[in-house]
């Protein structure tokens, strides 16, 4: 069995070297082939390969001409990657890759996924707030069994990938999608160390973005194959909304003969009743989308298996005739 540890990287020159030289020390020591994938993801540091390490079959560099971001990065290792085992790990050195054993035990247990949880961490108040919201919210919502999602520290089996696209942000939810896809997963305790060189990539832009991601995952993980149970349910509340207020209205109008042409309530119902309409239409639209598509691809499942089948049979006839 092989291990592949891929590690995405933008200008982590003083890291590289000494991450490099702790990881193939561990590396060494486990009893698996191992490779290590560094993707550079635009980088404009000027590093040099000389400061890493001589460049061999089992230490690649993969470049990146600009920045695309982390997800595009860990994409382009896991497609040059070979090993049946993947590992994720930062090259900021917050993770120690001495706790690397720790994930392949509990794989050698039989879990497919692990993922680390930072213990101590080492990181500003920003970080920790906004981590801690990001565990409450998938612990109510997506009912989470992790602890610290975010870590960068992780250790897979490639099977794992099958179905999974890495694409923007989308690879902050990796582990959600191998614990709702039905595969065996658990955490290990990692130590956190402070930042020595270099300046973090998490920032106020990043938060926001944590947020759209979260909701970006709530529906794509919740409704995907129900668009109209999201839809509807928010265009139900719009909707009802608006029907409380234009029987209110109708209420006044006729037992107490108010005029209504003047009410800006009377608007306001009329725009959520819309409003609710419209939300839940796109709805149906999502739906009809989601049976189309089911019904194409079992379409062409059906058509790829008849092909198959006849093609054996015409082999098998084929083979008979031969020999009569």
């Amino acid at each position: 069995m092989m291990i592949s540890v891929v590690i995405p990287f933008h200008n982590e020159k003083k890291n590289l070297p000494i991450l490099i030289k702790k990881l193939t020390h561990v590396l060494k020591k486990i009893n698996l082939k191992w490779e290590i994938l560094l993707v550079d993801d635009g980088s404009t540091d000027q590093y040099q390969l000389s400061d890493i390490e001589t460049l061999n079959e089992k230490i690649k560099l993969i470049k990146h001409i600009k920045r695309l971001g982390k997800g595009e990065a860990l994409k382009t290792g896991i497609e040059n990657s070979k090993g049946e085992l993947i590992s994720f790990i930062d090259a900021d050195l917050q993770d120690d890759p001495e706790d690397l054993p720790k994930f392949l035990e509990k794989i050698h247990q039989g879990y497919d996924f692990v993922n680390g949880v930072r213990i101590n961490r080492k990181e500003g108040l920003l970080i920790k707030i906004y981590s801690k919201i990001a565990y409450l919210f998938l612990k109510i919502f997506f009912h989470s069994p992790y602890k610290d999602i975010n870590c960068g520290f992780k250790v897979f089996r490639r099977k794992i990938l099958d179905d999974f696209i890495f694409y923007g942000n989308n690879f902050r939810f990796f582990p959600l999608y191998a614990f709702y896809q039905g595969y065996k997963v658990t955490e290990v305790p990692v130590n956190n160390h402070k930042r020595k060189f270099g300046r973090s990539k998490f920032g106020s832009g990043k938060l926001i973005g944590g947020i759209f991601d979260m909701i970006t995952a709530f529906f794509l993980y919740k409704f995907s194959e129900k668009p109209l149970y999201f839809f509807g349910g928010i265009g139900m509340i719009f909707s009802l909304g608006g029907f409380l207020v234009l029987v209110y209205l109708a209420y006044e109008r006729l037992i107490h003969n108010l005029l209504l042409y003047r009410r800006p309530l009377l608007f306001l119902g009329m725009l959520f009743m819309i409003v609710g309409v419209q939300i839940t239409m796109t709805g149906i639209i999502g739906e009809l989308i989601l049976y189309l598509n089911k019904k194409l691809e079992d379409k062409n499942k059906f058509s790829y298996e008849s092909r198959s089948s006849f093609d054996h049979h015409q082999h098998h006839l084929g083979w008979r005739s031969t020999n009569i």
